[in-house]
């Protein structure tokens, strides 16, 4: 097994007085040669967006991209016509491919909102882009793994142009979960959203990660009340 722990506070930051983010991964004016990618894993940027605010109209290509909100309403518009609203509980799923062009804007004029937004390199390149937008049942993540995304269009929750599977859970204090591997050879990235947890020895709070390689399964338990987001992806593609 090969560990590292990524502590919240040594992420990369940016405040633009309307958009406050924290990069996991080498992102725009932020960068760091030790923190480029983690296998396909390229981008974990955790942001907070103002009321009324957002991103304007820009491209993207070739690229797995994955939001989630965790408080508060996204606004998205696309060049291929959709425009939806994107809340706690929903995940969001743009694969680029040829060419894509968006915005997204926080939809309230009153209220913030946080998400995580989440970029993978495909398996596949120049494919016909494409939306997606779920709505979860929250409450099936309740002491157990809720899958969110997955190659697998059949699958629960939104699939993606790679062999990556991202799960989500809600862990009462004292309980224990194990993961299993979805495919060998993959990595395990886990972030605490909120809570304490221990994971193969390392004791992990609210916006700390660790990175796992070399490994089949990982044993989690939470000494208090918390939420993950663990995302099993290929090392290599």
């Amino acid at each position: 097994m090969s560990k590292t722990v990524i502590k919240a506070n040594t992420r990369g930051h940016a405040d633009h007085g309307w958009l406050k983010a924290n990069h996991s991964f080498s992102f725009a004016g932020y960068h760091d040669d030790a923190r480029t990618h983690f296998g396909a894993l390229r981008v974990l940027n955790d942001d907070s967006i103002a009321a009324g605010m957002g991103f304007g109209t820009h491209p993207h290509d070739n690229m797995e991209i994955i939001t989630i909100p965790l408080s508060g309403a996204l606004e998205h518009k696309d060049s291929m016509g959709n425009h939806g609203v994107i809340k706690s509980g929903d995940v969001q799923v743009m694969s680029a491919g040829s060419g894509i062009q968006h915005s997204e804007f926080n939809h309230s004029k009153t209220e913030g909102c946080t998400l995580f937004q989440i970029w993978l390199f495909p398996n596949k390149k120049n494919v016909k882009p494409r939306y997606d937008q779920r709505t979860l049942d929250v409450t099936q993540r309740k002491n157990k793994f809720q899958q969110v995304i997955s190659p697998n269009e059949n699958d629960e929750g939104s699939w993606i142009h790679q062999d990556a599977w991202f799960s989500m859970a809600s862990m009462d204090k004292d309980l224990e979960l194990q993961y299993d591997l979805k495919r060998n050879g993959n990595g395990i990235y886990l972030m605490v959203i909120e809570g304490e947890i221990a994971v193969e020895g390392e004791l992990l709070q609210k916006r700390d990660a660790i990175e796992i390689t070399d490994i089949t399964s990982i044993k989690i338990k939470a000494s208090e009340k918390s939420e993950i987001l663990l995302m099993d992806v290929p090392m290599k593609w």
